[in-house]
């Protein structure tokens, strides 16, 4: 199997640290407002990721992390008029409710920061120790870049086009700045009771010269220091990955635009306490474009399931989430997609012929009476799919070639089910093909072909209409066909029969 990896710029066969377990690690979202759909792209990106590799027959485990304390969760809680983590609950909830909308497995283990502040006290105090961190005089405690040799490599930076070095406490910066980024960040007022109150001990008091502390005899002695700070982003994503899986990953996973500075920060300070190669791959998606634009509120191209709920409000909602799902699949995961309503009203249609052809498929295995035979042309046309899908598939996650060959069996089994070629056995055998294409796409809903009991009398008002049409009554076919829409139901005609379907 083929992987892109963004730390060598090159595809590699993959081969994981362990052959009885892949580790895969992904940032997930700052919980402070709805997913965007930029968001969900990468997140139906790492899904598929996961999908295959289950389906490959690897052993993945998953970790992932709800960003809930940094400078956005804590600002619009204060909006809010919230605490931090009943704000930050609240659209973790409404975040984990799309990611089920949207087919995507969850992680093994969904893990928010605020439960991590041990691991993230324990790794900042590893590399005071071995002088990769200092406490500098606002406080707050940085990671000295300089420290790390390696600390270009995966963003493959230009050092001598970066600006000037600084130190920077924010959670997001300018990514032409080069500097020092905080790991403990000191408190503000602005904060409010924002703050976790943490011993370290500073064992380069040359460092903080510039610090006047109150009680310096006490420091000398000790070294140690109580602060009253809260974590900054970088370390978050570090110490879950040491809880959950120590020194060493296989794949880490998100977006082209946490390549610098999280995913390079993110490699200094776990490499500086675990002195090993954190993540032997590296997985990044492109950006998600709307109408060939970047996604902003001010550009009123900016959108969350929410509101393409509202606007698709009369279409159901299981064929809406697997049409948005297939939009963000329609290119390599790693290039730009380019998002359009016009797009989603096309894939809301393939996805309505699928489940068509579902229903079809299994009315078709009811009144077979054909239960044996399996041709060979048949036989040899699902080997060629099959072996198409999984080349694609362990071609770096090629997905749009994936689709091209579901939509390629598609029209083999129309036009096979048009001629009444198949028999029973080759039937279900087409069932079981569409579920192998399922474990990993995820957009088809076996669950259309579980209809309702029809009452009697709806079904006696059917027979009266095809009766009305038999003897070419076609007003009295029309007036009854309107009538049982009234009631919900709605007719639909094959080429051999008629049946009713529960709207």
């Amino acid at each position: 199997m083929l992987i892109y990896n963004t730390k060598t710029r090159k595809e590699e066969e993959f081969k994981p640290l362990n052959s009885r377990e892949v580790k895969i690690y992904y940032c997930w979202p700052t919980v402070y407002n709805y997913a965007h759909i930029g968001n969900l792209r990468t997140f139906v990106f790492e899904d598929i990721v996961v999908r295959t590799l289950r389906f490959l027959w690897y052993n993945v485990k998953t970790v992932m992390n709800i960003t809930d304390i940094d400078d956005k969760t804590i600002r619009d809680s204060q909006l809010a008029w919230e605490d931090l983590l009943t704000f930050t609950r609240k659209y973790t909830d409404i975040f984990l409710s799309d990611l089920k909308k949207l087919n995507i497995v969850p992680a093994d283990n969904i893990v928010p920061i605020s439960t991590l502040i041990p691991e993230m006290v324990r790794m900042i105090q590893t590399m005071l120790n071995r002088k990769n961190a200092y406490l500098w005089k606002d406080w707050s405690i940085y990671f000295d870049i300089k420290s790390f040799k390696k600390y270009w490599k995966l963003a493959n930076l230009d050092m001598q086009c970066l600006k000037h070095w600084v130190a920077i406490d924010s959670d997001e910066y300018d990514k032409e700045n080069i500097g020092d980024f905080v790991l403990w960040k000191s408190w503000k007022k602005s904060d409010w009771d924002n703050f976790w109150e943490e011993e370290f001990e500073i064992n380069n008091p040359h460092v903080v010269s510039d610090i006047h502390l109150n009680k310096e005899d006490l420091w000398k002695s000790t070294k140690k220091i109580i602060l009253k700070w809260r974590p900054g982003w970088h370390i978050e994503c570090s110490a879950c990955n040491m809880k959950y899986f120590w020194a060493q990953i296989d794949i880490h996973m998100w977006w082209v635009d946490l390549i610098f500075p999280h995913h390079q920060n993110e490699i200094a300070q776990t490499e500086a306490c675990t002195r090993k190669n954190f993540s032997k791959y590296w997985l990044h998606s492109g950006h998600l474009m709307v109408d060939g634009k970047k996604m902003a509120k001010s550009s009123n191209n900016f959108y969350t399931i929410k509101d393409l709920e509202e606007k698709y409000s009369n279409t159901k909602d299981s064929i809406l989430y697997r049409a948005i799902r297939l939009s963000f699949m329609n290119a390599k995961y790693n290039s730009e997609v380019n998002f359009t309503f016009d797009k989603i009203d096309s894939n809301i249609n393939v996805i309505t012929s699928i489940d068509e052809l579902i229903k079809n498929i299994d009315r078709e295995i009811k009144i077979s009476d054909n239960n044996n035979t399996v041709s060979r042309d048949f036989r040899e046309a699902m080997q060629d799919y099959i072996h198409e899908y999984m080349y694609h598939l362990e071609d770096n996650f090629n997905i749009p070639e994936v689709l091209a060959v579901l939509h390629n069996f598609i029209k083999f089994v129309n036009t096979w089910i048009r001629e009444k070629l198949f028999s029973t056995l080759e039937l279900l055998s087409i069932k079981d093909m569409f579920k192998t294409f399922n474990q990993v796409l995820a957009i088809i809903d076996f669950d259309v072909t579980i209809s309702e009991n029809i009452p009697e009398e709806i079904n006696m008002k059917l027979i009266e209409r095809n009766n009305a049409k038999t003897i070419k009554n076609f007003i009295l076919a029309d007036s009854i066909r309107d009538e049982l829409l009234s009631l919900w139901y709605k007719i639909v005609d094959s080429r051999d029969w008629s049946y009713l379907e529960k709207i």
